[in-house]
């Protein structure tokens, strides 16, 4: 395939390190042209969005009364799902059990960040801890399968261990910090993959050496449509109801709770700093903070030109890089040499493995096509 001459959005930061990304006469992308015509022409933070929060908050409070708790929010310590946490107890009087879990990754501040917020509200908090040697090796499997999304593994136990909680335990509202103003441009597969567990187990079973007995697992239909149709859970999306900036909802957790924000989105946990920061970097080229500087771009906080001169420095210091590789190696149970042997090896993909794309990419078009998904995925 003949390479393609780089070019870089007019509007946002999106380039051609996305290899199918499209661009107008004007060099403006597809995501900012699906921003616009998909996304924002149907994302109501005013009194339409006042008026579905609502009426979600009325079934949320009448499924839990007489419960311990009437809703289940996971919180990592991030900025969006401390900010939610924060707005369903304060602002809309709901009962919301707050749940962590412990991959052993986390930096000493996102715990700092999960107790002063849950403190600071007096919430219960309920943290699952994984099983390190199981999620050890299936996070190392991933590393020698030369995958892009190294933080699928983590990603995949945490919802699921979510999940599974809110159903054992009959919650049937799970609240989530995702958010169109934050997140509305979609990361390209070749950087992101979805949650498959096919693709998960197909990789583990030729890389990995342990059997993942206790490990929280949870496939698409059994989250997607058995959860939900069959044990009545749901999933809401509060903060795309809500007027919500990042800066705002900093400043609110900063004041509230002197809490302590990260460099970068998804910086609260050691591996997803690296993985981010190095692995996805220096292997493959992709930078994350494209993406999430475009989403602030599209929803005026933060300017083309200020996105422009952040990308110009590396996304965190290569000294803390460096003290990170060597971390993540021990951690592990590899040498540095052995890791950035690893590095060198031939990128792959999903397409590698066995996987689910297809019905994925089947669910998120019913989804787009019921109004459930305005964003991009391709």
């Amino acid at each position: 395939m003949e390479k393609r001459e780089y070019q870089v959005c007019t509007r946002c930061v999106m380039d051609t390190s996305d290899s199918v990304i499209k661009f107008d006469e004007d060099g403006v992308c597809d995501h900012c042209r699906n921003f616009e015509e998909s996304i924002k022409p149907n994302w109501h933070t005013d009194s339409l969005g006042k008026a579905k929060l609502d009426k979600i908050v009325e079934q949320v409070k009448k499924d839990g009364k007489g419960k311990s708790f009437d809703c289940i929010i996971g919180i990592s310590g991030g900025i969006d799902s401390s900010y939610l946490l924060y707005y369903a107890k304060e602002v809309l009087g709901l009962r919301p059990l707050a749940f962590s879990v412990d991959t052993g990754w986390n930096l000493n501040v996102a715990v700092e960040n999960i107790e002063k917020v849950v403190k600071g509200l007096n919430l219960e908090l309920n943290t699952e801890i994984v099983n390190w040697n199981e999620m050890k090796d299936l996070q190392l499997a991933f590393f020698k399968s030369q995958v892009p999304y190294q933080d699928l593994p983590q990603d995949h136990v945490i919802f699921a261990s979510l999940y599974n909680f809110a159903v054992k335990h009959k919650i049937k509202h799970v609240l989530t910090g995702g958010n169109y103003s934050t997140e509305c441009i979609r990361e390209p597969l070749e950087w992101v993959y979805q949650n498959d567990l096919r693709m998960i187990r197909d990789i583990h079973k030729k890389y990995g050496k342990k059997t993942l007995r206790t490990l929280p697992m949870t496939g698409m239909f059994k989250y997607k449509i058995y959860y939900r149709f069959f044990k009545g859970m749901k999933v809401h999306r509060p903060l795309d109801l809500i007027p919500y900036t990042k800066q705002d909802a900093i400043d609110t957790l900063k004041n509230r709770f002197n809490y302590e924000p990260y460099a970068n989105k998804h910086f609260e946990s050691i591996f997803t700093r690296f993985y981010e920061g190095y692995w996805l970097v220096k292997k493959f080229g992709y930078d994350k903070r494209r993406a999430h500087f475009s989403s602030l771009i599209s929803t005026d906080q933060l300017t083309r030109d200020e996105a422009i001169s952040m990308l110009n420095n590396p996304p965190y210091d290569e000294t803390q890089a460096m003290r990170d590789l060597e971390y993540v190696c021990k951690k592990l149970g590899v040498t540095k040499d052995e890791f950035l042997s690893m590095m060198k090896e031939p990128n792959k993909t999903y397409k590698t493995y066995k996987n689910n794309s297809k019905f994925i990419a089947l669910g998120v078009k019913i989804a787009q096509l019921i109004g459930i998904e305005k964003r991009q995925y391709r």
